[in-house]
């Protein structure tokens, strides 16, 4: 079974309709894609919250350990790790108020995505966010 995603419609539709994402794995490193995309969604109007034990604070905003310490909705978890960690990932997406689960690019877990999408989440891998947002503006 692949992976497959919404149509590049469907992707507009979300991104115009989301405000807050979540981006798990966010490097507080300049140098880093995460930060470079996240620096870029935010310059774009989005709420970014990064989610990373290990740091403080990312692009200005207070850095939350896991999902579950975000309070509120969150419209994207955007995520940045290796593939067979997304799986780890979905079971705590699952246990918040979260409504599209996206993989960057390059990020493929098929078991994550079945135990998602079963569940009836929107569910994007291996497609990088910002890349999506600059094709449907």
């Amino acid at each position: 079974m692949a992976v497959e995603n919404p149509s590049l419609e469907e992707i507009g539709a979300i991104l115009k309709k989301s405000k807050r994402i979540a981006v798990v794995g966010l490097s507080d490193k300049p140098d880093r894609t995460s930060y470079m995309v996240s620096e870029v969604m935010q310059k774009a109007g989005y709420e970014i919250i990064p989610v990373n034990p290990a740091v403080d604070e990312v692009l200005g905003v207070k850095a939350v350990a896991s999902l579950k310490d975000i309070k509120g909705h969150i419209d994207i978890v955007n995520v940045f790790r290796r593939s067979e960690q997304l799986f780890d990932v979905a079971k705590e997406f699952d246990e918040i108020d979260a409504d599209v689960f996206w993989a960057q690019q390059g990020l493929v877990n098929e078991e994550a995505y079945t135990f998602l999408k079963d569940k009836g989440y929107t569910v994007i891998m291996d497609l990088c966010i910002k890349v999506a947002h600059a094709l449907t503006k």
